[in-house]
């Protein structure tokens, strides 16, 4: 039976650079052949990044990633690596010239190409194109209408991008019709809560349907929203897991796979949903066993609260550098929220990296200074205290305020000094909001709501302080200081912007507040199904009513990392002007 050794290159890429890209395949590829690798792949798009967005829809940017994929063919084989076979995602453009239906002449394409020997010896498109959630792919593309087939040492290796496993039909079923040993779908597979396990599920189904050995590789790293976690994977055609890469980190999977003998008749025709078979054979014959067996990584899942914290920090991390920032700074007030807020950018850049300002007013307690220097203290990171007392009173002299604009006056006035200090010394603004307080509304704009990205923007509250225990038990457990006090975690929330002031003033039981949320905010569900799972019918109608009214200031708020099923941003998108409100 033929073997086939497989690299699965887990990388980072970037949107929209190119030659970081290729340096980053050319080094994986080198890594990979030092390994005696048959077959090498990278995920969706690896060469452009993704998601592209409207870089889609510029010619230049197409043509600029087309040149690209030619001459990193080129340097492959320059660097003797050309008789390696290598499948890179990337961006193309369907080459017909007459329009069709649906299918503009010169129309865009999420394609993925084999190179080999300083050629592009096979390209194809993905041919189911999704359409919900994150995903805008109808916007952008039109889809491949064949099922690409490589033969790599007497193996057939039928070829897939990301949505053609995730919908019935297509390439999947098309793979068994022409008899291949081995599908190879390469991804790029946002991450959100849980799909570790609907992903594992998945893959296996397609594998038996596919009747075949199934490699699904996944991109790692962040986009704006989007956090990547890779988690690739290969089964056996029965759904047996064979390798498995680490969450959240580049890695080069390999696998020495045992994989049944390409038919003497390579396949050819029209299969499964009207897919035709472009076959191309590389290397014919099976290869002896020349190099010993590698071992196949199997790497350990994460608990579901590590992999919460690590798709955070992941997302933090690549937002600041890829934008070109080295350093951050927030306010730290105490509270749970800039705790986590700082505790998560320690971990992603390094505490040298992180200023924090305590702003205190004439209603800011003792305990919020002291927590706040404390967390300081046992993070390291940089610290400072500016007082806006001297700011508040002037401006009070020239505009009295009362009421609700003299408590949103000191949080913009804590905003302002923000910019300020990004304005000066560089670093990117952290806004500490939480998905609870961005759904109802309960943030300022110009205020607590100012910054470059919000790194809890997608938890709940209840969430929150779920991931700062996990935190201190963690360094606790590696026998380090717990970064967030034990006040800090125990105390009632609040703004501090009135005298007594905490959260539920203004607010239900975050618990309760949370779980009503998740109902309407991520499962879409209205007044009536969520009274009937025994809410109570009044609070539900209140949450839902500040949710509708706030999305003003959603729109305004800054981006930050994707982690459930939907978050606020791409996932979520309602009209600000709308009188349409349940239960009236």
């Amino acid at each position: 039976m033929p073997h086939l050794r497989l690299a699965l290159n887990q990388i980072d890429a970037c949107v929209g650079d190119l030659a970081r890209n290729a340096e980053t395949i050319l080094h994986w590829t080198r890594h990979a052949a030092d390994r005696g690798a048959h077959l090498v792949a990278f995920p969706e798009m690896a060469l452009t990044g993704y998601p592209v967005e409207d870089l889609a829809l510029r010619s230049s940017f197409v043509e600029a990633s087309r040149a690209a994929l030619r001459a990193l063919a080129g340097r492959l084989a320059a660097q003797g690596l050309g008789d390696l076979p290598v499948v890179v995602g990337y961006l193309d453009r369907e080459d017909r010239d007459e329009p069709r239906y649906g299918r503009p002449a010169g129309a865009p394409q999420n394609a993925a190409a084999v190179l080999r020997r300083g050629e592009v010896a096979l390209t194809f498109a993905k041919h189911h194109l999704p359409n919900y959630g994150v995903f805008d792919e109808f916007r952008y593309f039109v889809p491949g209408d064949t099922l690409p087939v490589i033969r790599v040492h007497g193996v057939d290796v039928a070829l897939a991008i990301c949505e053609d496993l995730w919908q019935d039909g297509g390439r999947v079923p098309a793979a068994r019709s022409a008899g291949a040993g081995l599908l190879l779908s390469v991804n790029a597979s946002p991450y959100e809560r849980d799909k570790d396990d609907t992903r594992l599920e998945l893959v296996r189904r397609r594998a038996r349907e596919a009747g075949c050995t199934t490699a699904y590789l996944a991109m790692t790293g962040g986009q704006d929203e989007l956090v990547f976690d890779g988690d690739s994977l290969v089964v056996d055609r029965d759904g047996a897991v064979l390798a498995r890469a680490p969450q959240f980190a580049e890695r080069c999977v390999l696998v020495d796979l045992d994989l049944p003998a390409a038919a003497r008749t390579p396949p050819s025709g029209v299969v499964d949903d009207g897919l035709r078979v472009d076959h191309r054979v590389l290397t014919p014959d099976p290869l002896p066993y020349e190099v010993p067996p590698t071992a196949a990584d199997e790497a350990a899942r994460l608990t579901d609260l590590a992999e919460i914290y690590g798709a955070l920090v992941v997302g933090l991390r690549a937002y600041v550098t890829k934008n070109g920032f080295r350093s951050v700074v927030l306010g730290l007030s105490g509270g749970i929220d800039s705790a986590l807020v700082a505790t998560l950018a320690c971990d992603a850049l390094g505490a040298e990296q992180v200023h924090a300002v305590a702003m205190p007013s004439r209603y800011s307690s003792e305990h919020s200074l002291t927590d706040a220097a404390e967390l300081a203290h046992r993070t390291g990171l940089s610290f400072r205290t500016v007082p806006i007392g001297p700011m508040f009173d002037a401006y009070m002299q020239a505009l009295p305020l009362t009421g609700l604009a003299e408590e949103n006056l000191q949080s913009r006035l804590r905003g302002t000094t923000l910019m300020a200090l990004s304005n000066q010394e560089g670093h990117l603004v952290l806004a500490p909001g939480n998905k609870s307080e961005l759904a109802c509304g309960y943030s300022t704009l110009y205020g607590d709501s100012v910054g470059g990205y919000g790194p809890i923007k997608d938890v709940y509250k209840s969430v929150v302080y779920q991931l700062a225990r996990w935190r201190n038990q963690a360094a606790a457990d590696g026998g380090h200081t717990p970064p967030i006090p034990e006040h800090t975690l125990t105390k009632p929330p609040s703004a501090e912007l009135r005298p007594g002031q905490v959260d539920t003033d203004s607010l239900p039981d975050y618990d309760v507040l949370d779980r009503i949320l998740e109902l309407y905010v991520d499962r879409d569900q209205g007044r009536e199904e969520i009274v009937g799972r025994g809410f109570d019918a009044e609070l539900v109608t209140r949450v839902l009513r500040m949710v509708d009214r706030a999305e003003y200031k959603r729109r305004q708020y800054p981006p930050g990392p994707k982690i459930s099923s939907k978050g606020f941003g791409k996932d979520r998108r309602l009209p600000i002007t709308n009188h349409w409100r349940e239960g009236d």
